[in-house]
């Protein structure tokens, strides 16, 4: 029987990534890290048949002596986590050359905001589109200083040099958008944030020009990413290399996940009219604000929504037989919208209150 380990499994794309697997092989030996009891108890209310050990990211031994233990190891908690991946890649490196384990561990498309953090540039557009398969030597190699970078070398270094034992990938999200279906966070961050901070400025907001791109992916969309890759693990990492197919596993093995793409400006016009129809605001307007005036509103909010972040995701669907098939990213902007409303207690007709104006 296969076992997997999760890390991140409360978590907006860990729990989302877990429903996928459980539905689709519910007879997986799962094995989770939780924090505390609380977070046990929503895990087991909806998969009662999931072992549970308790710590956190820095309980080095435990999560070595888990991946030990583990056939596969899903990192989908703080991918910035140096001393966990570590751990993680000690604990698979005692794997067999016939029985290797296997590390699918989620970063981030945050790594090609370098660009844009290193000219001081938010708000304005690029041309710059980086792609996981024929480009993928310039994705893996940049700059140390980029986000997630750190922790993207570690688990890229085990790729070469614990690759007969320990089989490795990366998966690299984009903007995530769409409803979770996890036991525990279900709300994603960057759109949701924009709408809250619309709703509380009481008009939309763009960085500057509005022109920066990302990516974007359904929630259910990069699950399947996850399903896929879990799937060949469990069957020995069969796809890996064959003669006409590029690499799955190993220092090639990043994977971008995206279907499309959107523009902060327009996504914030689409937010602001959904805010004023929905009776939330009074007014569809988007104004500018500076870098600065973003990061107050949202933690990075001037990379977040004023970086580019453009990615083509052809690996996933050229070894993996992807196909993203989740709505745009318009279509579930109406219901964040309302849930930031109720979240922040404000009611139609009360915008002004919401502004702060009353």
């Amino acid at each position: 029987m296969t076992k997997i380990f999760v890390t991140g499994v409360t978590g907006y794309i860990g729990g989302d990534a877990i429903y996928a697997v459980t539905q689709a092989h519910p007879e997986y030996d799962i094995t989770c890290l939780v924090r505390n009891s609380d977070k046990g108890a929503q895990v087991v209310k909806d998969y009662p048949s999931f072992k549970l050990v308790y710590g956190d990211l820095d309980s080095a031994d435990l999560l070595e002596e888990e991946a030990r233990k583990a056939d596969i190891v899903l990192n989908l908690a703080y991918a910035d986590h140096a001393g966990a991946a570590e751990a993680i890649i000690r604990g698979l490196g005692t794997h067999e050359p016939e029985r290797p384990g296997f590390l699918i561990h989620c970063s981030g498309t945050g790594v090609l905001l370098i660009d844009d953090i290193k000219r001081d540039t938010y708000g304005e557009e690029s041309d710059i589109v980086y792609d996981d398969l024929e480009g993928v030597s310039k994705v893996t190699s940049l700059p140390d200083d980029a986000p997630h970078r750190p922790v993207d070398k570690i688990v890229l270094a085990a790729g070469h040099t614990t690759g007969d034992v320990a089989k490795t990938a990366i998966v690299c999200p984009p903007t995530i958008y769409g409803a979770g279906r996890g036991p525990g966070n279900q709300r994603s961050h960057q759109v949701p944030e924009l709408a809250r901070s619309t709703l509380e400025q009481g008009h939309g907001i763009q960085v500057n020009a509005g022109k920066a791109r990302w990516s974007t992916v359904h929630v259910h969309d990069l699950a399947d990413v996850f399903l896929k890759l879990v799937e060949n693990a469990a069957a020995g990492g069969s796809l890996a290399e064959w003669p006409d197919k590029p690499a799955v596993w190993g220092a090639e093995g990043y994977y971008f996940t995206e279907n499309g793409e959107h523009v902060w400006g327009e996504t914030a016009k689409v937010i602001a009219k959904e805010a004023k129809k929905q009776g939330f605001i009074d007014t569809d307007e988007v104004k500018s604000v500076s870098a600065e005036e973003a990061g107050k509103l949202t933690t990075w909010g001037q990379a977040l929504w004023g970086a580019n972040s453009r990615s083509r995701a052809k690996r996933a669907r050229t070894v993996l037989g992807w196909k993203p098939s989740g709505p745009p990213i318009e279509e579930g902007i109406g219901s964040a919208v309302e849930y930031e409303a109720k979240q922040l207690a404000i009611k139609p007709g009360h915008a002004k209150v919401a502004a702060g104006d009353a």
